[in-house]
């Protein structure tokens, strides 16, 4: 009958042994909860959620190998062994020489750019993202956006449109300089333009171009596993690699990089930053006391680290990425069957709702990401997050709104946490309000923050 049939399904490589109940609510407690948190999914209580998609930040599942390194944290303030332990997981495994722990990301963000960036350079990068840029203006630089021109459309195919147009650092140069860049600013797996892959070619042609014109090239590696499955399947010659050979191989081609590690190092806090040249290390190492703490913790218990250095190399296995970007093309095929609007191809961390195509009647200024994500969670408690002009805030110079090409709602699935059951009830609330979409109404912001609005601005119903 097997041999008949000729089906042969995947499945996760883990099971489960500890289980965290979910909590459904009536519309009507949806409703008020979506008021008092002003129309922002970011404001409202995790209690008042059914299926959290709202990131995949520190939400994932960690194994039992994770905690049970838990339970060996040396909490020396100075020269805890776990420190050694991630020190040597990055060395191995990302190729970098000297490595600096921060509490997340943001922290290695803050720090590359205060060394890095004089005021009045220029930070060329594949697309914006929200705390990155925010840190480099906040240095004093500028961000150009020099992504291929297939970033910015949701319905190509392309299968790196990650990628940097060589012919854009051109430009940039000629107009102002090769002294006027700080660095490139490359990140692995573009969040804003759907989770889409850098090539290892365009990588090659990045350091080459970099060493004509005495420029830095960095990484953000916070989800550049992902990004080495997306070349092992895609490109020529890599699919014999594992993720482990492809990931060492591309952060080889740069300077250094930053990663917030909680999201393919699979741990709940924590990030790092690491670099190959000395003399740029020795002046981080002097500024992460001020903004962090001591070079050998950076902000992170001493469990934290032990966890993470597990992470790190659990997610480099072939087998946990097929699955990790397994269920995120599950949910997104679901959704093309349907003749949803998704970004294509299916990114590595999530599917994008493109709420221009769902809300054609709303300006981009009505906020059209923003009531798609509080359109879903009003249909199921299902909590997703706005991709689009909200989170591009506005021009530090002159005020106005960044007005993306993007407008997009993100369904972030967390590693290791869901089951396919859960992706379907997802893809159906999403067919649900999709059905609907003739009837929604835009949004106007309420309150706004100076910083990163997205995170706590409020809106109200027009």
């Amino acid at each position: 009958m097997g041999q008949q049939f000729g089906r042969r399904s995947w499945a996760e490589p883990w099971k489960i042994k500890m289980v965290e109940p979910l909590v459904t609510t009536t519309r009507g407690q949806r409703e008020r909860a979506l008021l008092e948190a002003g129309f922002n999914t970011f404001l409202l209580r995790s209690d008042d959620v059914y299926i959290d998609l709202l990131t995949d930040s520190g939400t994932s599942a960690m194994s039992d190998r994770q905690w049970a390194g838990m339970m060996l944290g040396d909490e020396a303030y100075a020269g805890s062994r776990n420190y050694y332990h991630l020190e040597a997981a990055v060395q191995q495994y990302y190729g970098y020489t000297h490595v600096l722990p921060t509490h997340q990301g943001r922290g290695a963000e803050h720090l590359i750019s205060r060394v890095a960036i004089k005021p009045g350079q220029f930070v060329p990068g594949n697309m914006y993202f929200t705390t990155t840029r925010a840190h480099q203006e906040l240095a004093g630089g500028t961000f150009v956006d020099v992504i291929i021109d297939e970033a910015h459309d949701p319905a190509s195919s392309h299968p790196f449109k990650g990628d940097i147009d060589i012919a854009k650092l051109d430009a940039l140069v000629a107009r102002e300089g090769a002294d006027r860049i700080a660095y490139i600013s490359l990140a692995g797996t573009v969040n804003m333009a759907g989770g889409q892959p850098v090539s290892m070619a365009n990588i090659k042609a990045l350091r080459a171009w970099s060493d004509r014109h005495g420029i830095k090239l960095y990484l953000d590696a916070t989800r550049l596993a992902e990004n080495a499955f997306f070349i092992q399947e895609r490109e020529p010659g890599y699919a014999s690699h594992s993720v482990a050979q492809i990931l060492r191989e591309f952060c080889g081609y740069s300077d250094g990089a930053w990663m917030s590690a909680k999201k393919d190092s699979l741990v709940n806090i924590g990030g790092w930053l690491a670099v190959n040249d000395f003399a740029l290390f020795e002046e981080l190492r002097n500024l992460i006391v001020l903004y962090e703490g001591l070079h050998t913790y950076g902000g992170l218990a001493g469990r934290d680290m032990e966890a993470l250095a597990i992470g790190i190399a659990e997610s480099v296995q072939d087998d946990h990425m097929r699955s990790r970007i397994g269920q995120v093309r599950y949910l997104g095929e679901l959704l093309e069957d349907w003749g949803i609007p998704i970004v294509q191809p299916v990114g590595g961390h999530a599917v994008f709702l493109d709420a221009k195509a769902f809300y054609p009647h709303l300006r981009q200024e009505e906020f059209p990401a923003q009531v798609l994500a509080a359109e879903l969670y009003l249909d199921s408690g299902i909590r997703s997050m706005e991709r689009g002009i909200a989170s591009a805030g506005r021009d530090p110079k002159t005020g106005e709104h960044h007005v993306p090409k993007l407008e997009l709602t993100r369904l972030t699935i967390p590693r290791r946490v869901y089951t396919q059951a859960h992706m379907d009830v997802v893809a159906e609330s999403v067919k649900s309000v999709w059905d609907a979409r003739a009837q929604a109404r835009g949004l106007r912001m309420t309150y706004e923050p100076k910083y990163l609005r997205f995170f706590q601005a409020r809106f109200e119903r027009l």
